[in-house]
Parts: structure tokens; C-alpha cells; sequence
């Protein structure tokens, strides 16, 4: 098992490629065969999206949110209370993306693994569908703390089920059903194996910029447990090999098994976080 999660993590490191985002955008189709650019970035706002990798393609992604805005500025407005999220992805071929990353949430190492089933095509299949899995390992907690911590206690899993349109030139939607599982969850209420619906949509109002928006109904939560569903807004801009994605959220985390369980802020109450996406093609 150690080897093979030393594999996955170096794997993505050893590969390199090169492309221009702007050949794919608004291209209706390949061929004549596939819809395709039904999203600019390979997440919508949090929520993973059916955006491929191509074959030998190499992308990096910045993310990064802020703290509360709610703080006001006395954190200048959460920039002093700042998480960062480093991912790398590479194209195995057109249809197998791996991928590795490191966020400040909490330590984490993410491994991952993406897999096109189903293309949407003018005259077939209605949708696409990609399948997504990732293993985390929570590299904050701390053996003296927690005497009886072993490996598998840091270990989350998390597989989700893309499914998406390209409705229109302008519009585009995704539904993502959700399992993930934590080995060691912050609520003794809370199931390790939990679910989630996400949603999500991307309206494009110019040639290089779109409105974006997801949200992810959990459906097993404790009864007492203080986190909520997460809710994000954004725009996407693209420039040249560059995507740009502004956002405003109310989950700080950005791996799957934080965002969908452990969201804490509050829309009604101002206490969201500002973040952005880069995404570069090399």
C-alpha cells in the first residue's frame, strides 16, 4: 500500500507538456464528434469539473483563500488567515488524468485519479460523464496528542461521479453524487462514510468570461456537527495559457473530504472567504 501511494505521488512529477487554453474555447465540437469547453477550468468553483487533461498535457493550479471577510480589517479582510492549495495534473492520454497536490489546510497530500466514460456529442450521447478518486493524508495531526495515531487514521478517500452538459454556447451545468471517507472524523457522531450531491453551472457572458456557481448538499451530516454546506460564486477569466477563477466561498478548505464536510462559514453573516484559481498550461 506504501508503494503504491509513493507511486501516485511522484508520478505527475516526471511529465511535461505543453498547450494554449485559447484552442479550446467555444469550440463547438471535435470533428464533428464531441461537444467540448462545456468548462474553462478543471474545477468549477470547488467542485471538480469534466475538463480533461489532454494526452502528454502538463497543468499546474494555484489556489488560494483567503480568511473571513467577516474579520474585517483587523485581518485585512482574512489575507493574513490565507490557504493555499499547490496541484499538479498530467494527461496519461485524453481520457486518464493523474494528478498530486499539497494544501496548507490542515497539511494535506492529495493523490488523484480522473477517468472519462462518456462524451457529449451534437447528435448522441446527451452527457458527459468522468469519474474522479482521490486519497488525502491529513499531515497536521500530531502522534503526541494523539498517542494511539497510525497511518491509516491521516488516510480520507473520496470518488465522485461527473456528470455534465454544454446546454448551450453560453451555458453549462454538472451534477456530482459524492462518497467520501475519513478514517478519523472531527465529530464522534459523524459517519466516516459520508455522501453528497453537488451542483453547479457556468454562464458565459463574453468570449473569455463566465459566471460560475456551486453548491454541495451533504446527506448524511451529524445532528450537532457545526458545519454547513458548501456555497460558491465566482467569474472565470481566461487569458492566453492562464484561467483565472475569482471567487467568493464559504468553505476555506479545498480538498474534497474539507469542503464538503467541513465548511463553517455563513453567507447570511458576511463570513465567506475570497479565494481565486490559476490554472496554467505548460
Amino acid at each position: 500500500m506504501n508503494k503504491i501511494i509513493c507511486f501516485l505521488l511522484v508520478l505527475p512529477l516526471f511529465v511535461w507538456g505543453q498547450d494554449d487554453l485559447l484552442d479550446e474555447i467555444d469550440t463547438v465540437a471535435v470533428s464533428g464528434a464531441y461537444e467540448i469547453a462545456a468548462f474553462k477550468g478543471l474545477k468549477l468553483i470547488n467542485l471538480e469539473t469534466t475538463k480533461m487533461v489532454s494526452h502528454r498535457q502538463f497543468f499546474f493550479v494555484v489556489s488560494h483563500r483567503f480568511g473571513s471577510v467577516k474579520t474585517g480589517i483587523e485581518d485585512f479582510f482574512g489575507l493574513d488567515q490565507a490557504v493555499t492549495r499547490l496541484n499538479f495534473i498530467y494527461g496519461i492520454s485524453d481520457g486518464i488524468n493523474v494528478g498530486i497536490s499539497r494544501s496548507s489546510f490542515q497539511k494535506t497530500y492529495e493523490t488523484s485519479l480522473k477517468l472519462r466514460l462518456a462524451r457529449q456529442a451534437p447528435s448522441g450521447f446527451p452527457v458527459t460523464i468522468v469519474w474522479f478518486n482521490s486519497l488525502q493524508l491529513n499531515g497536521f495531526l500530531d502522534e503526541q496528542e494523539l498517542p494511539e495515531l497510525k497511518l491509516e487514521h491521516r488516510l480520507g478517500y473520496a470518488s465522485q461521479l461527473l456528470v455534465s452538459r454544454k446546454v448551450s454556447r453560453d451555458v453549462s451545468i454538472e451534477l456530482v453524487p459524492t462518497f467520501f471517507h475519513d478514517n478519523l472524523v472531527p465529530l464522534e457522531e459523524q459517519d466516516n462514510s459520508q455522501f453528497a450531491l453537488g451542483f453547479g453551472g457556468r454562464y458565459k457572458f463574453s468570449k473569455r468570461c463566465a459566471i460560475t456557481v456551486d453548491y454541495g448538499l451533504h446527506l448524511n451530516r451529524a445532528e450537532n456537527s457545526p458545519f454547513v454546506n458548501p456555497l460558491s460564486v465566482g467569474l472565470d477569466i481566461e487569458t492566453g495559457g492562464h484561467v483565472f477563477q475569482l471567487h467568493f466561498t464559504n468553505a476555506q478548505p479545498m480538498n474534497i473530504n474539507n469542503f464538503l464536510g467541513e465548511a463553517t462559514g455563513d453567507w447570511g453573516k458576511g463570513d465567506v472567504y475570497f479565494g481565486f484559481n490559476i490554472l496554467r498550461v505548460f
